[in-house]
């Protein structure tokens, strides 16, 4: 009996707030301030020409064309401070790993692959500052790949 008392008290108290809450809400709706004005569309005739006039601020920079060593370059260099650091030599070698992997079974492990990828990059590092610039990094250039003669039928 109890149960059913206090089961009606929270169902009157929880209608009660919801009238309450709808009732503030429907005043805040009548409060608000009208909506903007829409500005007018411009007419074709206030377009902006094509020429440049009246123009303020720098220029557009120039689009250069990059060496294959430079996009190469680039793809390790992810702060773009033209330094490669040894984070960034190794943090983009983990697809190489899953590569060389071929069978799945794990058997070369991060830490002997981590150390070949050290190793190399600190042969690359000439001037052992912990960094490659763009000639250093140059070196470590994978080699061509030799083409077998194509058939002379």
């Amino acid at each position: 009996m109890n149960r059913l008392i206090l089961g009606g008290f929270i169902t009157l108290v929880l209608v009660g707030i919801g009238l309450f809450w709808w009732q503030g809400r429907a005043e805040v709706e009548q409060g608000a301030p009208p909506p903007m004005a829409q500005p007018a569309k411009p007419s074709p005739d206030d377009l902006p020409t094509g020429a440049a006039q009246n123009l303020r601020g720098p220029a557009p920079p120039q689009a250069t064309e990059l060496s294959k060593e430079e996009q190469r370059f680039f793809r390790y260099d992810r702060n773009r401070d033209r330094r490669i650091t040894r984070n960034e030599m190794l943090s983009t070698r983990s697809d190489a790993f899953r590569k060389l992997d071929k069978d799945g079974n794990n058997l070369l492990d991060f830490e002997e692959w981590a150390v070949a990828t050290a190793q190399r990059f600190d042969q690359a590092d000439r001037n052992r500052n912990r960094e490659l610039d763009l000639a250093e990094f140059a070196t470590t250039a994978p080699k061509p790949a030799k083409r077998k003669p194509g058939c002379s039928c």
